[in-house]
């Protein structure tokens, strides 16, 4: 019955956003929901016998899982940071005009739906309704991009929409391809995930190749994969900050997480080679137009958004070697990439606020001065740029090189590409934080450069996040190993 209160719990934000009368009001709301839903996601670890029926609501289409709770508790954290960023991030965007005052409660009623649908989506056995919480998510998400008053967020918006719906229509096909094979294998066909992956093995491989390849076109898609990437930095650079960094810390996880249910069941067929050549070769294709792409890239902001690419192609890569080791370093990656991503955004939001361009949010960022002006900001950049390039002591660095040794073991060819390729990009983003940070203002032609007065509440979640950070790359516990290690037994990789 625990999921009832997830319901609970949405229903009463919605109705608390409806009744508040302020911004303020209306965010500490959106802070509450996710705050509550951590606290219920945590109340099951530690008290419930997961995966149970027990956490059933009375029907087979809800199951949570280690996994459902491990992509939930991401969630949570990243949007719990996200909204008190939001406290003073919107209120400039009031200020300045970017949102109108009408469209405040809209914003707040999309964020907490789309917390909602994202935690149902993690938590829907059956894949049925867990496409139909993704397409949700779509819809929603691309909502809080347009809702600024800006023509070329309305095109970002629509562009994403076109292109991930779209395709999620070849991952509907796909799941009916899959109700049909159970049909046949088992005498009932169903698109329950549990109920999939225990009749896997007995699956026909070329009926479930074709599934998979259904499957992960729309996925895919949702999470910024070649060919189908080309939404994701032109929407996460266009978006509301906040709205920036629960897209690439949180939305890319739900085409990820598509993708490895849809995998465990093609795994424990004879077809498990044919989808990991696949996820192999979108993998390196991603990481290389997310690495060149990087190259010329002048705009902060797309340039982090090219960097969520990169990492989704990373993900791909290590999900093909498909070995326990593997696994568990791209369930940690998917972590430490939402994190590591969302201080990112959270950064690149404030130097937004103080060089922000009159002609356009994709225009290069005019950056100088920036240790005097936004040191906090500054900083996070160059130290959230060290920690999504892998460099020590960051958990990034621990799933890129235990990823990189798995990757060897089974193509050197393939690592010495990816390698090359993680290499380029690295040196994109150093280049551009070296250029821009060192730029320094004409005390003649720049006088009416000014300080933004980034407040509190904008400036926490940074500085908490790279906390947080340090804290997961130096220290690795025995539950984390328990944890993940319980959803690889449950995927049926170990």
């Amino acid at each position: 019955m625990i999921i009832l209160l997830f319901f609970v719990v949405a229903a009463l934000t919605l109705a608390g956003v409806l009744i508040s009368r302020n911004q303020r009001q209306m965010n500490t709301v959106c802070i509450a929901q996710s705050v509550a839903f951590a606290f219920l996601a945590l109340f099951i670890l530690f008290t419930g016998q997961v995966p149970s029926p027990v956490l059933r609501i009375g029907s087979p289409y809800f199951f949570i899982d280690h996994l459902g709770l491990f992509e939930v508790l991401i969630s949570t954290v990243i949007f719990t940071f996200a909204a008190l960023y939001a406290r003073g991030y919107v209120e400039g965007l009031l200020a300045s005009g970017e949102l109108e005052k009408g469209g405040l409660r809209l914003f707040y009623i999309a964020w907490a739906a789309l917390l909602t649908a994202i935690v149902f989506a993690f938590f829907s056995d059956n894949l049925a309704l867990f496409w139909i919480f993704a397409e949700l998510t779509t819809v929603i998400s691309a909502l809080l991009v347009a809702i600024l008053a800006a023509r070329e967020n309305i095109d970002a918006a629509i562009k994403y929409i076109f292109i991930a719906s779209t395709s999620m229509l070849f991952s509907f096909i796909g799941f009916i391809f899959l109700f049909e094979t159970a049909r046949t294998v088992t005498g009932t066909g169903t698109l329950n995930w549990t109920e999939l992956i225990t009749a896997a093995h007995a699956f026909p491989p070329v009926m479930a190749t074709a599934a998979f390849v259904l499957v992960f076109i729309g996925f895919a898609a949702k999470s910024g994969i070649f060919p189908f990437h080309t939404w994701l930095p032109e929407a996460h650079a266009k978006a509301p900050s906040a709205v920036s960094a629960v897209l690439s810390g949180v939305l890319l996880n739900v085409g990820i997480y598509g993708i490895i249910r849809t995998y465990a069941i093609v795994h424990q067929t004879g077809s498990g080679q044919t989808a990991s050549f696949i996820l192999a070769v979108f993998g390196v294709l991603t990481i290389g137009i997310a690495a060149f792409s990087m190259i010329p890239e002048r705009n902060l902001k797309k340039l982090i958004a090219f960097s969520s690419v990169e990492n989704m192609g990373i993900l791909l890569v290590g999900l093909a070697v498909a070995t326990p080791v593997a696994l568990f370093f791209v369930l940690f990656h998917i972590m430490a990439h939402s994190l590591t991503k969302a201080s990112l955004f959270f950064s690149a939001g404030i130097l937004h606020r103080q060089y922000k361009s009159p002609l356009s949010s994709e225009a290069v960022d005019d950056i100088r001065d920036v240790f005097t002006f936004q040191p906090i900001a500054a900083w996070g950049v160059i130290i959230g740029g060290l920690a999504i390039t892998g460099m020590p002591p960051f958990p990034v660095f621990i799933s890129k090189f235990f990823l990189m040794l798995q990757v060897g073991t089974v193509s050197p060819l393939v690592l010495a590409v990816v390698l090359v390729l993680l290499f380029i990009a690295t040196v994109a983003i150093g280049f551009f934080v070296i250029i821009t940070f060192s730029k320094r203002s004409d005390p003649v032609r720049d006088t009416k450069l000014v300080p933004y007065k980034t407040p509190a509440s904008m400036q926490v979640p940074v500085m908490v996040l790279l906390v947080i950070l340090l804290i997961t790359g130096i220290i690795f516990t025995h539950g984390e190993v328990s944890f993940i290690t319980s959803i690889i037994t449950e995927l049926k990789f170990a």
